[in-house]
């Protein structure tokens, strides 16, 4: 029976037994395979809780509320690969409000579960004197009266479920039967309710159930496991193709209409016919200023301009002359005032010639 397929992801599987357990010591053995992608995920849950199907229904470990009995979790928590972790509730703690589910584990055990190729075994045994969970014939873990007071009563019921993100884990189970105290093999009907449904999609999504081994029967051969195993991985794959049929289909669809939307977005043959009507008349507008501008005569206004700077240049030549003459005068020394020193400088030369005259002419004559 496949709980979850490898695609679609976000979906939930369950199967719940319809009949409780009567007696208080019992051993249930349970074999399930997953596989999946390299980094696919998803949880899978056997539950022995009272009034399950109710109460806990498609609920994952993190999704439910409160509930009354034993949880064994497989999933790839904590990065580690693959574990086994147990719960146990009273019915007083709500495990969907609770800030950390993680914490409420009272035993587990590591086992990479994924893309095995083969179905795992875990083994349950609760006795008045232990609880002892086994994973392939290994003790994953186990307590006693010394240790912790564990004691489920009589009167729950068996359950599976799986839930799976956007990228999942395909999780299948093979067998699952149930040994009470007194030898006698008792295993519960299992209401093989296998609702799978993607969040947010109304229509359930029924994969074709595997070859089912009533545990009274006796077992089949190996050939025939082989074969059983190999039609339902082929109804798997089929199933998995229609889908992805079908999602090509929807993505055509939305094609369609997007194309649509867009031509009707396009602007119609009316709208193009009166924007190439205003193109024109722009045109129109353009060439007629463009010819009164050919047809204007300017020749008058470009002698005014001519006259005009004409003018302007004679009127700031003269100005400009006066202006540096103003300059020159004003800057050139006064003409008696250089006279006066000519004639200042001439008498100082006679004085001191007539001075040198003199003093020559007193000195006493040496005769040879």
């Amino acid at each position: 029976m496949i709980l979850t397929p490898p695609y679609p992801g976000n979906t939930r599987g369950y199967a719940w037994a319809q009949t409780p357990v009567s007696q208080q010591e019992w051993e249930a053995e349970f074999q399930f395979r997953a596989s999946g992608i390299e980094r696919g995920g998803g949880n899978l849950q056997l539950w022995y809780a009272k009034d399950g199907q109710s109460k806990i229904g498609t609920s994952s470990i993190y999704t439910v509320g409160q509930f009354d009995g034993l949880a064994l979790v497989i999933d790839t928590h904590g990065g580690r690969g693959g574990s086994v972790r147990g719960f146990l509730n009273d019915g007083t703690t709500d495990y969907k409000s609770h800030k950390s589910v993680d914490s409420l584990a009272f035993g587990h055990c590591d086992y990479p579960y994924r893309n095995l190729g083969r179905p795992s075994v875990l083994r349950v045994k609760h006795t008045s004197s232990v609880l002892q969970v086994t994973v392939d014939d290994k003790l994953c873990f186990a307590t006693n009266k010394a240790k912790s007071q564990v004691a489920l009563p009589a009167g729950n019921n068996f359950g599976l479920t799986a839930a799976t993100p956007e990228n999942p884990d395909s999780f299948e189970i093979f067998k699952f039967t149930l040994q009470t105290s007194s030898g006698g093999s008792a295993p519960p009907p299992v209401q093989q309710q296998n609702n799978q449904k993607p969040i947010g999609v109304g229509k359930p999504q029924q994969p074709p159930p595997r070859a089912q081994i009533p545990p009274t029967n006796p077992p089949p051969s190996s050939i025939d496991q082989q074969f059983a195993d190999l039609g339902s991985r082929l109804q798997l794959i089929n199933h998995a193709t229609g889908n992805i049929l079908r999602e090509l289909g929807n993505q055509a669809n939305r094609a369609d209409n997007r194309q649509t939307e867009l031509f009707q977005r396009v602007a119609g043959k009316d709208e193009v016919a009166h924007l190439d009507s205003r193109i024109r008349k722009i045109e129109d507008a353009l060439q007629k200023i463009q010819k009164d501008l050919e047809g204007r005569d300017y020749r008058d206004r470009f002698n005014q301009l001519q006259d005009t700077l004409r003018s302007s240049h004679l009127t700031l030549t003269e100005s400009l002359q006066g202006h540096v003459l103003n300059v020159i005068t004003a800057s050139t020394p006064r003409m008696g005032f250089f006279i006066f020193l000519i004639i200042a400088f001439q008498i100082v030369l006679v004085v001191s010639y007539i001075i040198y005259k003199r003093r020559r002419a007193n000195m006493p004559k040496k005769f040879l």
